[in-house]
């Protein structure tokens, strides 16, 4: 078996969740809970990538990070810290495990945090406020980070921002201080979400949420983006949100039509049902388990089947992540 942890909405922010739930998997793809550390709104997980370490996005006004430790087969919560801004969305560890960066979705701004040895927080090194809006008056009347990507060796940071069609790419010094490097701009109406490079290839994805697309951009250089295409998502009204790059090909989901959408050759393949506002999903072992965040559950199907797929489902309160962890529970 295997574990899942899982991240939700609590009271606090409208959810019925109650922290994060500790989840393995059957030998036939099934799931049982086993624990959850109380926790208030760990919307995002993201995995030290050498230390049993996992951090927490405690998307509330007064936006925090958590430090949880994975020792003794149990989570263990340790470091909180504040975030400097509002509704932290989005953590991304660098590759070299020394610092931790946060999207502030609300406020518009990026935070730093330095990472000990031992991957315990040390302090917040540097915050970044973004400015600036966009054609919808609804969702982009000003900045909204909703991710950060660092490069693959750590050097640069790329701040997804939803309310301006940003892309804003910053050098990471040695301190972890950010330095401006370049502002990438995207189609108007985008809503940037989410940034995935494509292994092997100088060319990224953008998960359009506002605009209900697959956008492919180029990286010219390090942190600069430029606008190659665009491809629709199938099913109506699409409100996209995760974005997953496999072997088998690039998947979406969509908050609209409530499915799994598969690209293929330059366009929407297949949709799979997978219940209401399916926020996150990931696939372990040929099966994709989908956070239906209002539905309260999560649901999984095999992705081989996606499109025409008997879906399994399993009740947790408002799923927002899903975090398969690299093995057992140290």
């Amino acid at each position: 078996m295997s574990v899942l942890l899982v991240g939700c909405y609590t009271a606090e922010s409208g959810g019925n969740g109650a922290g994060i739930s500790v989840l393995r998997r059957t030998s036939s793809g099934e799931l049982v809970h086993e624990s959850t550390l109380p926790m208030t709104s760990p919307s995002w997980l993201a995995e030290h990538p050498a230390l049993p370490m996992v951090y927490a996005a405690n998307e509330t006004e007064t936006g925090a990070v958590t430090s949880i430790s994975l020792n003794g087969g149990e989570l263990t919560a340790l470091d909180v810290e504040g975030t400097g801004g509002a509704d932290p969305c989005h953590l991304a560890v660098s590759p070299d495990g020394r610092f931790l960066f946060c999207a502030n979705y609300t406020s518009g701004s990026l935070a730093v945090f330095a990472l000990r040895d031992d991957g315990r927080i040390a302090g917040r090194t540097d915050l970044v406020q973004h400015s600036g809006s966009g054609p919808d008056a609804d969702r982009q009347e000003s900045a909204h980070v909703h991710m950060a990507v660092p490069s693959p060796d750590g050097s640069v940071v790329s701040a997804v921002d939803l309310g301006t069609d940003e892309i804003r790419s910053y050098a990471v010094s040695a301190a972890g201080r950010l330095s401006p490097r370049s502002v990438s701009k995207l189609p108007p109406g985008t809503g940037p979400r989410q940034l995935v490079r494509i292994p092997g290839s100088a060319e990224a994805y953008v998960a359009g949420e506002l605009s209900g697309e697959l956008l492919t951009v180029r990286e010219t250089a390090v942190g600069e983006f430029e606008f190659v295409t665009r491809t629709p998502a199938t099913g109506g009204r699409s409100l996209v949100a995760h974005l997953e790059v496999l072997d088998s090909g690039t998947y979406l989901s969509n908050r609209g039509p409530d499915c799994i959408t598969a690209f293929k050759g330059g366009r929407a393949s297949a949709d799979q049902p997978c219940g209401a506002h399916p926020r996150h999903f990931a696939v372990v072992g040929g099966i994709c388990y989908v956070a239906a965040q209002q539905d309260d559950m999560i649901t999984s199907f095999p992705l081989a089947d996606l499109g025409n797929a008997e879906v399994r489902r399993f009740g947790t309160g408002s799923p927002s992540f899903l975090l398969p962890c690299r093995g057992e529970l140290r």
